[in-house]
C-alpha cells in the first residue's frame, strides 16, 4: 500500500528538521560501537568485580562464552503494573542460558505511581522522575559488560525514561519486556460514577475506597488506557516489543513464552551476530512518526505530547506538536478504549488489539512498514497476535474486529481523525484531546476564573462558585514553576458541572492524566505563567475562547497592557527541594520538559 500522503510529508520534513542533531547522534553511536571493549583485554581486577556476584554463570562470564545481558529494571512492589517484576531477573537468566548467554541485573530505576500521588505533594516530582530514570539506565549501562539490554518498566515517566537512557548506548540491542495488564475489575462507568457521587459529597471515603479497589484490585498495568498502556502501544508501533506482548496478562503461560522469546531475540541480534539491531537504527524518523500515528489512531494518552518529542530528542530527532496536529489530521481513531469508551484494555486486546490496529494502519498506508524492528522481520510482524500451539510461541492473523465498539477499520472509524489537535493564539500554544470529548463542547467560549492551585478550584466548587459556564484556568503549573503535576482531580468537580448543563473547560500549563477526558481541556499551555507566559497575565472575567475545531485559544483581554501576576515561592518537604535544578533548567512542555536534555545541548 502506499504511503498516505500526510504521513510521507510529516516524515520528510521530521527527518530534514532532524538532518544534522541525528547525524551527530548516529556518528556517537558508531564511535561507542567500534569502542566496545572486548572483554577478554579488560583488567582482571574489574571483571573480577563484575563476574563475583554471578555464581551459577561466573564460569561462562569467565570463558566470555557467549552474549551478556543487562536488565534494567524497575521494579518495586508498591506499583501493581512493576509488582510481577520482582522474579524476573530469575527466569530471564534461566531463558539466556537456554541460548548460551548470561543475563544480569545491570541496575535498577525508580519507578513513581501517578494514580498514587494524584494530588499530592509528591506528584511535583513525576514529571522530572523521566530525567531520574534516564540518569539511573544510563548509570546501569555504564560498566561496558554488556552486550543487549533488557528493560523491564511499564508505567507512565518510566518507559520514556528507560528509553531515553537507553538510547544514549544505542548501540547495543535492547527489548522493552512489560508484564502485562491485571484483569478487569467493575466497569468504568461505575468507577466514574461514583467519583463524582463522591465530588458532590453523596457518598463517603468508604465507598469510594471499595470502588476504587474494585477497578485496581491485583499485579498488573492498570486496565483504563492511560500513559501507562499508551507506552506499550507505542513500543508495539516502534518496534520494540516482541511482537504482541503489550497487553497479555501476567503470570500466563503466554506471558512467559513472549518474555522467553525477549532474551532469546535480544542475544541474537546483538554486534557479534548475522542479524545486528541496535537500538539506534531501531529508533529512527518513521519509528517515531509511527509511535504519533498509533498515538492518534487508539486516542491515548495527551502525556506522550510531552514524552514523544523528548524520546525523540534522545535519538536526535526532532518532533513537535506540529508534527503530531498535521499526523492527527490524517490519521483516523480506531480504537474506544476508556477513558474514550466504555471498555478497558482487556477488552481492547480480546477485541484484535495491537495486532488489529498495525494491519489496519499498514493496509491503509498510514504506518510506516519498512522499519527495523526487534522482531525478526519489519513492522509487519507486529500485524499478528501471539498464541501457543501446544506450549510453543506462535503468531497468527488477528482477523476481522471482534467487537465493534471497542475496535473499527480505517473504512469506518469512530471519527476521522486522531483526536490530538494543536489550539494556539494570544494565549500560546496548548494540546486539545478531542477523541475523549463530544464534538459539541468541542468550542467553549465563556468568562475565565483563575487559580493557581489545585485546591483553590476544589473550594471554589464546594462554595458553588462555578455553577455558571465558566473557563477554569490553573496556571504556575508549568515544568519550570512546581515541575508539571498532572491535575486529574479537577476532573471529577469539573466533569459534575458539565452534567449540570454549563459550558465549562480547563485552561492549564500543567498535565492532566491519560486517565482524564470528557471535560474540554486546552493543557501543557507553553509558554508557562512562570516567567511572565500569556496565562500569568489572564484576570477572573476574562473572556477565552476555547475552539478544538478552529484550533483557537484566545481571550479578548488587552494582555500587553497588564503585569504578570507574582510567580509563587517555590515548595519545599516531600524532596520537592533536591529537584531545584530540573525546575531551573527545564525547557517547555513542547520539547519535553527536561532539563537534562536541555542541558546536554540534546
Amino acid at each position: 500500500m502506499t504511503l498516505h500522503d500526510t504521513i510521507h510529508r510529516v516524515t520528510r520534513r521530521v527527518i530534514a528538521n532532524s538532518r544534522p542533531t541525528r547525524a551527530a547522534y548516529l556518528d556517537l553511536m558508531q564511535r561507542e560501537a567500534d569502542n566496545r571493549p572486548d572483554r577478554s583485554t579488560v583488567s582482571c581486577s574489574n571483571l573480577a568485580h563484575a563476574y563475583a556476584g554471578s555464581l551459577e554463570d561466573q564460569e561462562a562470564l569467565k570463558a566470555n562464552r557467549g552474549p551478556n545481558l543487562g536488565i534494567v529494571s524497575a521494579y518495586n512492589d508498591m506499583l501493581s503494573a512493576h509488582q510481577p517484576y520482582g522474579r524476573y531477573p530469575e527466569r530471564l537468566k534461566i531463558y539466556a542460558r537456554e541460548v548460551g548467554a548470561t543475563a544480569q541485573v545491570a541496575g535498577g530505576t525508580p519507578a513513581m505511581c501517578d494514580g498514587v500521588t494524584q494530588g499530592e505533594t509528591g506528584m511535583e516530582l513525576s514529571l522530572f522522575s523521566r530525567d531520574v530514570i534516564a540518569l539511573s539506565t544510563g548509570v546501569a549501562l555504564s560498566h561496558a559488560m554488556f552486550d543487549g539490554v533488557l528493560t523491564l518498566g511499564i508505567c507512565d515517566k518510566i518507559v520514556p525514561g528507560l528509553l531515553i537512557g537507553a538510547l544514549r548506548f544505542g548501540h547495543l540491542p535492547c527489548i522493552f519486556v512489560p508484564s502485562g495488564p491485571m484483569p478487569s475489575g467493575i466497569p468504568n462507568k461505575e468507577k466514574q460514577r461514583v467519583r463524582q457521587l463522591y465530588a458532590e459529597g453523596k457518598v463517603g471515603r468508604a465507598e469510594l475506597l471499595e470502588s476504587e479497589l474494585g477497578s485496581y484490585h491485583s499485579p498488573g498495568t492498570c486496565t483504563f488506557y492511560g500513559t501507562a498502556n499508551s507506552n506499550q502501544m507505542m513500543m508495539e508501533l516502534m518496534g520494540l516489543h516482541v511482537p504482541g506482548a503489550a497487553f497479555v496478562q501476567p503470570g500466563t503461560k503466554l506471558r512467559q513464552a513472549l518474555d522467553r522469546e525477549a532474551v532469546h531475540r535480544v542475544a541474537a541480534i546483538g554486534q557479534d551476530g548475522d542479524d545486528y539491531r541496535p537500538l539506534a537504527r531501531c529508533v529512527d524518523e518513521k519509528s517515531i512518526v509511527n509511535a504519533a500515528v498509533g498515538l492518534l489512531a487508539t486516542g491515548g494518552s495527551t502525556n506522550h505530547a510531552i514524552h514523544l518529542p523528548a524520546m525523540a530528542r534522545a535519538a536526535g530527532i526532532v518532533f513537535d506538536w506540529n508534527d503530531l496536529a498535521e499526523l492527527s489530521s490524517a490519521v483516523p481513531l480506531l480504537a474506544h478504549v476508556y477513558p474514550n469508551g466504555a471498555g478497558d484494555v482487556n477488552q481492547f486486546h480480546a477485541a484484535g488489539g495491537m495486532g488489529y490496529v498495525v494491519g489496519e494502519l499498514l493496509e491503509a498506508g498510514l504506518a510506516h512498514r519498512d522499519v527495523l524492528t526487534v522482531g525478526r522481520g519489519d513492522l509487519s510482524d507486529y500485524a499478528l497476535e501471539p498464541g501457543l500451539d501446544e506450549d510453543r510461541l506462535t503468531w497468527r492473523e488477528p482477523g476481522p474486529s471482534g467487537d465493534a465498539e471497542m475496535l473499527r477499520p480505517v473504512s469506518d472509524p469512530f471519527q476521522p481523525d486522531g483526536g490530538m489537535r494543536l489550539v494556539e493564539g494570544n494565549l500560546g500554544r496548548a494540546c486539545f484531546k478531542s477523541s475523549a470529548v463530544e464534538r459539541d463542547r468541542w468550542t467553549i467560549e465563556a468568562p475565565c476564573r483563575v487559580f493557581e492551585t489545585q485546591h483553590q478550584v476544589a473550594e471554589a466548587f464546594k462554595a458553588g462558585e462555578l455553577d455558571r459556564d465558566v473557563i477554569v484556568v490553573v496556571r504556575f503549573q508549568g515544568p519550570r514553576a512546581n515541575g508539571m503535576p498532572e491535575l486529574h482531580k479537577l476532573t471529577p468537580p469539573l466533569g459534575v458541572l458539565q452534567d449540570r448543563g454549563y459550558r465549562v473547560a480547563l485552561i492549564t500549563d500543567g498535565r492532566m492524566s491519560g486517565a482524564s477526558g470528557k471535560v474540554p481541556a486546552a493543557i501543557h499551555c507553553t509558554p508557562e505563567a512562570l516567567g511572565g507566559g500569556p496565562l500569568a497575565r489572564l484576570r477572573d472575567g476574562d473572556t477565552i475562547r476555547l475552539c478544538a475545531a478552529s484550533g483557537e485559544l484566545s481571550t479578548t483581554a488587552d494582555l500587553d497592557s497588564r503585569d504578570p501576576a507574582p510567580e509563587p515561592r517555590p515548595e519545599g518537604g516531600t524532596g520537592r527541594e533536591l529537584f531545584a535544578m530540573f525546575r531551573n533548567f527545564a525547557d517547555s512542555a513542547e520539547k519535553g520538559g527536561s532539563a537534562m536534555l536541555a542541558t546536554a545541548g540534546l
